[in-house]
């Protein structure tokens, strides 16, 4: 399954094991945009941030990322939908 450009991260599982294969994912399908919300999204939001970095010997590993603490869907949704540019697309809401 190919993702969408842009993906807002409802986070509710807690499983942060969940994270690395779903990012390889996103790095797989030219994912550009990825927005967490939910509880703990910040902490989420920084894990996803280095994984896509891993050791930093690989410069075409980017996705850019944000948080949205006490922000709805809708809300995170309308900051995806927002971003332009080279980060024009579809948004995809994935649950994890």
């Amino acid at each position: 399954m190919t993702r969408a450009p842009k993906i807002v991260l409802v986070w509710k599982s807690g499983d942060e094991s969940r994270l690395g294969p779903f990012v390889e994912d996103c790095l797989r399908d030219g994912v550009k945009f990825i927005g967490v919300v939910g509880p703990n999204c910040e902490r989420v939001h920084d894990l996803i941030d280095e994984h896509v970095v891993g050791d930093g010997s690989d410069g075409t590993r980017f996705i850019l990322t944000s948080w949205h603490t006490d922000e709805t869907l809708g809300e995170a949704l309308e900051f995806a939908e927002m971003l332009s540019g080279e980060y024009t697309g579809n948004v995809e809401v994935v649950e994890l």
